[in-house]
């Protein structure tokens, strides 16, 4: 009989426990971290590191610093806009190409994140089971499977923003086409139902996103692995296996929801730990900058960016480093589950015992036969006389 989701959670405790303390490597950590974070693989939650500009000291006035003297803050107006001097006007434009260029920089890395978690989520997989974690070797052994999951992310992410533009432009044209945004206070109860609906429809769309995303990466990615199949066939392969027990995956997904959560209040507690060696010297250097004088302008804030940026990168990984234990159990948690439920899968988590040899005896001593020897003479006849 197939394990229960409720039976895997012990195996998948001395699994980690296994790969990580019976004896610690400080560069498997390393890997495994970077490995969670391109992976996605990460059970932090509830984290509110603060934010800088809470530190500064308050004025009456916004800092107008990086303005020419003389210049009144009614530029602010918009009353006043078509008044603004030239050198103004510049900076306006300066930000708005650094607004719009952060936007087009944030699709791109996006994108390329998307193919790189891809690929990364077969290494996680594949260092998990085999207890054993290295990015070049994974790399190129999953680089063509992690390929093909990226197009289904592809797919997966383009179909739940269409649906999500559908179900939010469809109530609100028929909403402007009955007349109900018009005239708001003859409508008010249709409205209340309307928004009613439109939650418990939107709550039961966010979920299935999830629990579609959580069955891609749990069970999706080791047939994909192991069969060399691309997403459609996978997805038609695992829903077969899954038909005959939908109870039990459902009690794995909510048992794993539970876990996530739990990990989520442990780890962000853990992480603080982390965020207070970052958070500090992030504090630092702006009451530093402040005290100094540094007005924002375009390359202040070019400056602040990048050095947040950079604060940013070493605390997630500085996070995710003490969070390897929660990116080791729950993929270690999914391939004991469907471990039971996929031979393959079974015969590389728990392969049969290799029979001890034969022993060896030392080939048996020929037998040399004795040397030939005449038979004896009859005694001789005694002499008559």
């Amino acid at each position: 009989m197939p394990f229960s989701a409720v039976d895997c959670v012990q195996p998948a405790l001395q699994h980690t426990r296994a790969q990580l303390f019976t004896r610690f490597r400080f560069g498997q950590w390393s890997r495994l971290a970077l490995v969670g974070i391109l992976a996605a693989e990460l059970h932090v939650g509830g984290c509110n590191f603060g934010n800088f500009g809470q530190f500064a000291p308050r004025h009456k006035k916004p800092d107008l610093g990086f303005l020419p003297s003389g210049t009144s803050s009614s530029f602010l107006s918009p009353f006043d806009s078509a008044h603004l001097p030239a050198s103004i006007s510049e900076h306006i434009a300066q930000f708005l190409g650094l607004i719009v260029l952060g936007i087009v920089v944030f699709f791109i890395l996006g994108f390329i994140f998307l193919y790189i978690s891809s690929v990364f989520r077969f290494i996680l997989f594949d260092s998990v089971l085999r207890k054993e974690c290295s990015i070049s070797e994974g790399w190129a052994k999953w680089r063509r499977a992690g390929g093909r999951f990226f197009l289904w992310q592809i797919v997966f992410q383009t179909a739940l923003w269409l649906f999500l533009l559908v179900l939010i432009g469809v109530p609100l044209a028929l909403a402007f086409a009955a007349g109900w945004m018009t005239d708001i206070s003859d409508h008010v109860g249709r409205l209340i139902l309307g928004v009613i609906l439109f939650g418990g429809v939107f709550v039961f769309f966010v979920v299935t996103a999830a629990v579609v995303q959580v069955l891609a990466k749990d069970f999706l990615v080791p047939l994909m692995a192991l069969e060399n199949l691309d997403f459609a066939d996978g997805w038609h392969r695992l829903l077969a296996m899954m038909r005959p027990e939908k109870a039990r995956y459902a009690v794995y997904l909510l048992l794993k929801l539970v876990l996530s959560i739990a990990a989520g209040i442990l780890f962000s507690i853990i992480a603080i730990i982390p965020a207070i060696f970052v958070v500090v010297p992030g504090v630092v250097a702006v009451l530093a900058g402040r005290a100094a004088g540094m007005g924002w302008s375009v390359s202040t804030i070019s400056l602040a960016i990048i050095l947040g940026t950079t604060l940013i990168l070493i605390l997630i990984y500085l996070i995710a480093l003490v969070s390897v234990p929660a990116t080791v159990f729950f993929p270690a948690f999914a391939i004991h589950f469907f471990a039971a439920r996929y031979p393959n899968l079974d015969a590389l988590l728990n392969p049969a015992p290799v029979a001890p040899p034969a022993p060896e005896f030392p080939p048996p001593v020929e037998e040399i036969p004795p040397p030939f020897e005449p038979p004896p003479l009859p005694p001789s006849a005694e002499p008559i006389g």
